[in-house]
């Protein structure tokens, strides 16, 4: 896919002369920056929905709770 941007001259000449000191060009260290931007945005949304299912699914302990004075009883 193509995209068109419109940015200040001043601004793309810089952003060249960075893209050059990480030995890529503009477009690709553009190209670069919206992968790593889609991929943030598809971690968020398997974090979200990692948290609602947590959130929402039941506990599988059976009642089970924690108890300090049986955890440090010696066998």
């Amino acid at each position: 896919m193509n995209i068109t941007l419109s940015v200040d001259e001043r601004v793309a000449e810089q952003a060249r002369a960075a893209a050059a000191t990480m030995g890529k060009s503009l477009n690709q260290a553009v190209r670069d920056y919206l992968e790593q931007l889609a991929g943030r945005q598809q971690v968020a949304a398997e974090v979200e929905a990692f948290e609602k299912s947590a959130l929402e699914t039941p506990g599988r302990m059976n009642g089970w709770r924690f108890d300090r004075d049986e955890a440090n009883r010696r066998a």
